[in-house]
């Protein structure tokens, strides 16, 4: 690779060495994660900088060929293959999703409003993240093996609460759907059709649904939040929405076609994707297709991210300085902050934490009820030796002891500090996140 910035040029990026210390505090200073890689592009060129081991107990280190699962990225994938069909006139964003599914299959509307191909692919279609399996097998993973039949039959069944097109909600359900299209009007099936119109036309040799006997050694391991190991997924039945493995390398080639950096018969409909967007309820954040598109500090950021058991992936360019970045992990915790800081400088890194060993035993003394306001609560709670809070209408978070009383969260960039009493019973708490510091008091 050529270094990111040739010598006497100017680049947007950060500088090599200020890179290289991000990815070694994340990896050796504060150990989030085992093994991670940055790639980054711009008109000089491209590089790489990557600390730790694919897996624990290897010492090859990850590179630009390391394999790893790239969750919701495979929805940028997934919308280029549905721009492509529709640049080659085998369908039309604005096409009733209903036009392509099976006999016997009647997709939910609302208000005789239908659901469209673009309302799919911009989140705004009204269906859910995912819908209940109408036929669970397995309750701890209530979509796994989950068949086409079984998905449509599930989103049949959906009532919608909103009209299609009326407003953001992420939504894999609708990627998957989009998936089921994409294999109907080309006449192949998923990964064939990505392998033949996007990955090989842009070199992007290792990346797929699922890893064959040869990528073994390529393929990375996983780990939690505490850098345990962790079972992968096992590759989707439904994979439009978070089904692909891809490296660094194949990402950056991807990036230098959206950049233009490389041509690219797909360049018309890489540049329509990030054009046509839809609102959110987040005004810096429009969603277009297959991409979020971010105004922050005065930068445009066009970008994806995905979470699988045990790896984080981030994928971004940012349009008027033609740079682009990824960031793969092998561990849950978020990445996200790196790839958006490399594009603008001025978004911080979150603060990091050294997690301290504590006795679970004092755990107890932080359970409850705490009362932010009228309608909403944090509740702290213990499972085992680990401690866990959970906001009103929000999935509960692990607290990661860095002193005694003082906690800290890696799903986001928050702190938790518990104001106890004489006996060191919790009165209250104050959560950080985001800058701003809220108050709840123990109410039970």
């Amino acid at each position: 690779f050529k270094p990111a910035a040739a010598p006497g040029s100017v680049s947007a990026l950060p500088a090599p060495a200020d890179i290289q210390r991000i990815v070694d505090d994340r990896v050796v200073t504060y150990r989030d994660s085992v093994g991670l890689i940055v790639g980054v592009i711009d008109p000089a060129g491209r590089a790489l900088y990557a600390r730790g081991p694919a897996s624990i107990g290897n010492d090859d280190p990850v590179d630009g060929n390391t394999i790893f699962a790239i969750g919701g990225v495979t929805k940028v994938f997934t919308g280029l293959l549905l721009m492509d069909m529709a640049h080659r006139g085998q369908l039309s964003l604005a096409d009733p999703a209903q036009k392509y599914m099976p006999a016997g299959i009647t997709l939910p509307s609302r208000n005789a409003r239908p659901i469209t191909l673009l309302d799919l692919a911009t989140h705004t279609s009204g269906l859910p993240r995912m819908p209940a399996n109408v036929d669970v097998t397995n309750l701890n993973d209530p979509n796994a093996g989950m068949t086409a039949d079984q998905f449509l039959r599930s989103v049949q069944a959906y009532e919608l609460t909103r009209d299609p097109g009326a407003a953001y909600e992420l939504s894999d359900a609708g990627y998957n759907l989009l998936g089921l299209v994409e294999e109907k009007m080309g006449g192949s099936d998923y990964e064939t059709l990505l392998k033949s119109r996007i990955f090989a036309p842009l070199h992007m040799d290792h990346t797929r649904i699922g890893h064959s006997l040869a990528d073994k050694d390529l393929m990375s391991a996983s780990y939690d939040d505490h850098l345990r190991p962790v079972t992968q997924s096992a590759p989707p039945t439904l994979p439009g929405a978070d089904g692909l493995l891809s490296t660094a390398s194949d990402l950056l080639n991807f990036l230098a076609a959206n950049l233009g950096l490389a041509a690219s018969p797909l360049g018309p409909a890489m540049a329509d994707m990030s054009r046509t967007q839809r609102p959110t309820q987040f005004s810096e954040l429009k969603v277009a297709i297959g991409w979020h598109v971010a105004t922050l500090n005065g930068v445009q950021i066009v970008w994806e991210n995905g979470r699988t058991n045990g790896s984080r992936a981030f994928i971004g360019f940012a349009p008027k300085t033609r740079t682009g970045v990824v960031v793969l992990s092998n561990a849950a915790n978020t990445i996200d902050d790196i790839g958006v800081h490399i594009l603008d400088k001025d978004t911080p890194l979150r603060t990091l934490h050294r997690e301290t060993p504590v006795s679970p035993s004092v755990f107890d003394n932080y359970l409850g009820y705490y009362q932010v306001s009228d309608t909403f609560r944090l509740v702290v709670t213990r499972d085992g030796n680990r401690l866990f809070i959970q906001p009103t209408g929000q999935p509960r978070a692990e607290l990661f002891a860095e002193s005694d009383g003082k906690f800290f969260l890696r799903v986001v960039d928050g702190q938790v500090v518990f104001k106890t009493d004489s006996s060191g019973r919790a009165q209250s708490l104050e959560l950080t996140q985001n800058g701003k510091t809220v108050t709840a008091q123990l109410i039970r």
